[in-house]
């Protein structure tokens, strides 16, 4: 039986993982800043830090923040592996990360490189969007009574618990490096996304495109941050809705 420690193991992804190496008969202790008893912010590092990752084979980093301090913690986390003989470091990161010039993307993409060099055997994955984040986005956007999106962008949400599933899987082999891509079904564009989750949520709202400027739009526009040739995610988003508000349109948007 493995040791494994599950960074940020209360959120959305790393409580998924949690669940699936436990499932498989593996010794997992989460980490988040108030899940005792491996409280610890990893922005800190500190004794607490050590004390979770004593006796520790793999760490499955999932724990990420967009307010800043992602180099920061995992350069502590990195560290504290180091001294306990951690063998096997496994990252989730986001596709596009070296494509889209978006500060939390380049965050990660330094992650990502502190994670390669780290000394320690390590396995990246990176994935598209969940569909939770596209929900959260849309709810927000749908307050207004219209909703005003980038024109002639598109994205291509994956479901969280299969990239749960993948990562589970990345933490019981061996060190495998970058690894493929994990992409949803289907690309969609942002207004077909909206228009399924304004039925879903029984909401009226005019949908708007509407031309943006800038380096990041442009890289959007591009699809730096889609992965078509990767499209191994089975949920639909129409699924997910269904699962999450219950069904009140019939059929899938697709465009």
């Amino acid at each position: 039986m493995t040791t494994i420690l599950v960074t940020g193991g209360t959120g959305t992804l790393g409580r998924l993982v949690t669940e699936r190496l436990r499932s498989d008969g593996h010794e997992v202790r989460v980490l988040s800043r108030h899940s005792e008893p491996y409280a610890v912010d990893l922005r800190e590092g500190g004794s607490g830090l050590d004390a979770a990752l004593a006796g520790v084979d793999t760490v499955v980093h999932c724990a990420t923040t967009q307010r800043g301090g992602d180099e920061r913690s995992a350069a502590n986390l990195i560290a504290a592996a180091r001294r306990a003989g951690a063998t096997h470091l496994v990252y989730i990161s986001i596709v596009g990360v070296d494509r889209v010039p978006l500060g939390y993307y380049r965050s990660k993409y330094a992650v990502e490189k502190l994670v390669a060099e780290s000394g320690i055997g390590w396995t990246v994955l990176r994935a598209t969007q969940f569909h939770d984040l596209v929900v959260q986005m849309l709810r927000a956007l749908a307050k207004l009574p219209v909703v005003v999106l980038p024109a002639h962008a598109s994205d291509q949400p994956v479901e969280v618990a299969e990239v749960a599933d993948r990562l589970a899987e990345l933490a019981q082999g061996a060190p495998a490096g970058r690894v493929p891509d994990m992409g949803g079904p289907e690309v969609r564009t942002f207004a077909s996304l909206a228009r399924a989750y304004l039925g879903a949520t029984g909401r009226r709202r005019a949908v708007v495109n509407v031309p943006l400027a800038g380096r990041t739009y442009r890289a959007f526009r591009a699809g730096g941050h889609l992965a078509p040739e990767h499209a191994v995610g089975e949920g639909t988003f129409e699924e997910y809705l269904a699962g999450r508000f219950g069904h009140r349109e019939g059929g899938r948007r697709r465009g």
